[in-house]
């Protein structure tokens, strides 16, 4: 298998870090250079990797968590409350359920929200200024699909709101601690010893156009795209989703199942093929990271694959991830 994956890699000018799980068993498998100035490789011990959009389902499952906490309280919240419950001043929010912001359903279209702005943000600042793009901006119908890191970014300051706590709070006591986990960060909190991934291009020869997710940028997407990680740490968050350590296989039925979805996308995660299959993919604009995580619905066969050198768009990285998930269960995944 090893010699497989990096091949792979290798023949389409792609390098990183993945995490192979065939009949439940993880191997990680790197190929390359994660900062090739420093020759520090991928798969180092040092190196941390940004998760772009596969840090949704984690904000999910804390929402999903609250809610079960809060289920006999006065505080009690489902799919189905509006949010302008915790943000009376936002546009429309008496039209869109929290079920709505999980599933990308919410009409919340503003953009803007990758672009580096050039500023460090605090969370409450990035999360008021999503709120002030949205008001100053026209918005979609809600129950209409528009995939938006604005509605995840308001979850995590809903998950503020509710637990009293920041989202950096709940998300290393619920996830980080709960899962015992040694590489997984929030951007500010990547200790010394560690080092974020550059990115790179191919272009005629290996680890050209370097470019890696700046401090300012990671400080607009709290719960949306600020988590840092290993392939094998976000391994662990995949079990732990379903096997109680996170959440039990029935909240993570619901959390991806919420009535409001308008197609597979629900709670951080697309489920395909009768439900046996979760993906889902990340990148940061203005990189070339290419991230994908698909796996079995039970955890035992899949590829978490962390490219951090690309060739070609999203498709083209898939189809790299592709080759190597057909060699580890042949006919059981799918190419997009």
């Amino acid at each position: 298998m090893r010699s497989y994956v990096r091949s792979v890699l290798a023949q389409n000018n792609s390098r990183g870090s993945t995490v192979i799980i065939k009949n439940g068993k993880p191997q990680q498998i790197s190929l390359g250079w994660a900062w090739y100035g420093k020759r520090i490789g991928n798969g180092n011990s040092q190196v941390v990797y940004p998760t772009g959009s596969l840090q949704k389902v984690v904000t999910a499952a804390i929402v999903i968590q609250l809610m079960n906490e809060n289920l006999h309280t006065s505080q009690r919240f489902t799919q189905n409350t509006k949010i302008s419950r915790w943000y009376p001043n936002l546009k429309n929010a008496d039209n869109i359920t929290l079920g709505q912001l999980l599933t990308h359903t919410s009409g919340i279209n503003a953009g803007n929200t990758e672009p580096d702005r050039n500023l460090e943000y605090s969370e409450d600042d990035a999360i008021n200024w999503v709120i002030d793009n949205i008001n100053n901006n026209s918005t979609g119908t809600p129950g209409s699909y528009f995939y938006n890191n604005s509605n995840f970014i308001l979850l995590a300051g809903i998950i503020k709101k509710v637990s009293g706590q920041s989202y950096e709070d709940n998300f290393n006591t619920r996830i980080v601690n709960k899962l015992g986990l040694t590489n997984t960060y929030l951007y500010q909190n990547i200790p010394s010893w560690k080092t974020d991934s550059i990115s790179y291009t191919w272009n005629a020869k290996n680890y050209q156009d370097p470019e890696y997710v700046k401090r300012t940028v990671a400080s607009q997407l709290p719960g949306a795209a600020n988590m840092f990680t290993t392939p094998m740490d976000y391994y662990k968050i995949q079990v732990g989703l379903s096997n109680g350590q996170i959440l039990s296989k029935s909240d993570f039925h619901y959390l991806t199942h919420l009535n409001s979805r308008a197609n597979n996308y629900s709670g951080g995660l697309y489920l395909d093929n009768n439900d046996t299959i979760k993906s889902a993919y990340g990148n940061i604009t203005d990189t070339h990271f290419g991230i994908w995580v698909q796996m079995t619905t039970d955890n035992r066969n899949g590829l978490i694959m962390f490219l951090n050198q690309t060739v070609g768009d999203e498709n083209a990285q898939k189809n790299v991830g592709y080759q190597i998930l057909n060699h580890i269960k042949p006919y059981t995944f799918i190419d997009r």
